[in-house]
C-alpha cells in the first residue's frame, strides 16, 4: 500500500527508505518556483481551467504551488509561512497583476509598485508608498533586490536595540493566524507533509538585514557593513543574537503548542555561509558567533517536539557541514553540488547518515538552461544517489527561476515520476 505524503516525509526524515522519493516544490521560500513558471506549468498540466497563479512571496516572486498543481506534479510537502512577507504585509486581498514577461497573476492587496527610473518597479514596506521604497526590480527582471537604507553610523551611539526592532514575542494577531493555519492543516492537508517557517531565528540572514519590511530601519543595515560587524563589532552582534534567540525560543514553544505533530520539519535559518568557491566565514567564526544559538534552538525543538530542523546555506560549505550536524540541524538545503568541494557522492557517503539532504536534484544555474535530456539525466542520477536509504527530499538547487525553459522543468518532473 502506498505511503501518504506525510508518511513519506516522516520516513525520509528518519532515514528510512520511503516507497518513492519524497518531493517538495513550493513548500518554503528557498524551495519554490517562480510565478512565471507556475503559470506555464498550470497551463501545460491542467489547462485553461486552472486556478489563477498567486504570488505568495513577492521578494523573489514565488508562486503558490496549490493543491491542484501539487497533485499534478506529485509534490508531497506544503508549507506554513509567516503571517507577513518580506515586505511586511499579509498575503491576502488578491488583485490582478501582469509581470514584465506578460504572465498574468494575482498579487496581495498591499503589493504596490511605482515605476523606477530604469523602467523597473519600486516596492514599499507594508505597501506604504508614502515612505521610501525598500525593494527594486530592474526592467524585465524577475525578482526584487533590497534597497539599502543605511542611516549614518555613529560608533559611540550604536545600539543593538536598533537591529532588534523587527524581533519580539508573538502578538495576539500572530497567534490567531497560526491557530487558523493548524485548523487548515486538519481540514485540508491531513495526509500532506508539513514544513513550518519559524520566524525570527535566521541569525544574520543577509536577505533580512536590510529590513525591506521596515519603514525606517535603524542600526546596521548595509550588507557590507553587517559582514564587517561580525568581525569588527562582535559584542554588538552577540547582543543582537542573544535577544533574537530569546524571542525565538519563546515563540518556538508557542508554535509547538499550536501545531504539535502536525508539523514534521521546521525552517530555522536561511543564513548563507558559503560562496561558489568557499566559506564566507571561518569554521572558528561560525562556532563562536552562530553555533551556540543554533544549538539552543535545535535542542529546544528536539526536546519538546518531533520536528526536524532545517538549515539553508548556499555555496561551498562542505567543511562546515560537521558543525551544522553538531549544532543539531537535521536537514541541509539547497545542496549546491556545483560549488567547490560539494561532490554529491562524497556528501551522501560522509554525511548521509546524519543529515537529510533537501535539494540538489538539479543545478538551477546551469543544467536547467541546457537541453531537456540533460535535465532529465541529472535528476535521475541525483535521485538514485541521494534517495538510497532515505534522507533525501527531492528539490532543485534553490528556487526554480522564472526564465528557466518550461520544457526543462517538465523534464525534471518527468524524471522524478520515472524514478518511482
Amino acid at each position: 500500500m502506498p505511503m501518504t505524503s506525510r508518511e513519506r516525509l516522516i520516513a525520509t526524515l528518519q532515514h528510512r527508505q520511503p516507497d518513492r522519493v519524497c518531493v517538495d516544490f513550493g513548500g518554503t521560500f528557498v524551495t519554490g518556483i517562480h510565478t512565471s513558471l507556475v503559470h506555464k506549468l498550470k497551463q501545460a498540466l491542467i489547462g485553461p481551467k486552472a486556478s489563477p497563479t498567486k504570488v505568495v512571496e513577492p521578494y523573489q516572486m514565488l508562486a503558490e504551488v496549490d493543491t491542484e498543481l501539487r497533485t499534478a506534479l506529485g509534490v508531497d510537502v506544503t508549507g506554513v509561512w509567516g503571517r507577513t512577507n518580506l515586505f511586511g504585509y499579509e498575503t491576502n486581498g488578491w488583485k490582478p497583476f501582469t509581470l514584465f514577461d506578460g504572465t498574468p497573476c494575482l498579487v496581495p492587496g498591499n503589493f504596490n509598485v511605482t515605476p523606477a527610473s530604469d523602467g523597473g518597479w519600486l516596492m514599499y514596506p507594508e505597501g506604504d508608498m508614502s515612505v521610501p521604497a525598500s525593494g527594486h526590480m530592474p526592467k524585465n527582471g524577475y525578482f526584487f533586490d533590497a534597497i539599502i537604507r543605511q542611516p549614518p553610523i555613529d560608533e559611540d551611539k550604536l545600539n543593538p536595540e536598533d537591529n532588534l526592532e523587527e524581533f519580539g514575542l508573538f502578538t495576539e494577531k500572530d497567534i490567531a493566524y497560526y491557530k487558523a493555519q493548524a485548523k487548515w492543516i486538519d481540514e485540508h492537508e491531513p495526509d500532506t507533509g508539513i514544513i513550518l517557517m519559524v520566524p525570527g531565528t535566521a541569525l544574520g540572514d543577509i536577505a533580512l538585514v536590510p529590513a525591506p519590511f521596515l519603514k525606517h530601519p535603524k542600526g546596521v543595515r548595509d550588507i557590507t557593513e553587517w559582514y564587517v560587524s561580525t568581525a569588527a563589532r562582535p559584542e554588538y552582534v552577540h547582543a543582537i543574537f542573544e535577544r533574537q534567540c530569546e524571542y525565538g525560543l519563546k515563540n518556538i514553544e508557542t508554535l509547538i503548542g499550536i501545531f504539535g505533530d502536525r508539523v514534521q520539519s521546521a525552517v530555522i535559518t536561511g543564513t548563507d555561509f558559503g560562496t561558489q568557491c568557499g566559506l564566507f566565514i571561518s569554521r572558528d567564526s561560525y562556532r563562536e558567533m552562530f553555533m551556540p544559538y543554533h544549538k539552543r534552538i535545535n535542542d529546544l525543538i528536539h526536546a519538546k517536539s518531533g520536528w526536524k530542523t532545517f538549515i539553508h546555506s548556499c555555496g561551498a560549505i562542505y567543511s562546515i557541514i560537521p558543525d551544522f550536524i553538531e549544532a543539531g540541524f537535521d536537514i541541509l538545503n539547497p545542496v549546491q553540488c556545483s560549488a567547490t568541494g560539494m561532490d554529491p557522492v562524497q556528501l551522501k557517503k560522509n554525511f548521509g547518515r546524519d543529515i537529510t539532504f533537501w535539494g540538489g536534484v538539479v543545478n538551477t544555474q546551469h543544467t536547467m538552461y541546457q537541453k531537456p535530456e540533460d535535465v532529465y539525466r541529472e535528476v535521475r542520477e541525483r535521485i538514485e544517489l541521494f534517495n538510497k536509504d532515505g534522507g533525501f527530499v527531492c528539490n532543485a538547487v534553490h528556487n526554480v527561476q522564472g526564465n528557466s525553459p518550461v520544457e526543462n522543468v517538465l523534464a525534471m518532473f518527468k524524471a522524478i515520476k520515472d524514478s518511482y
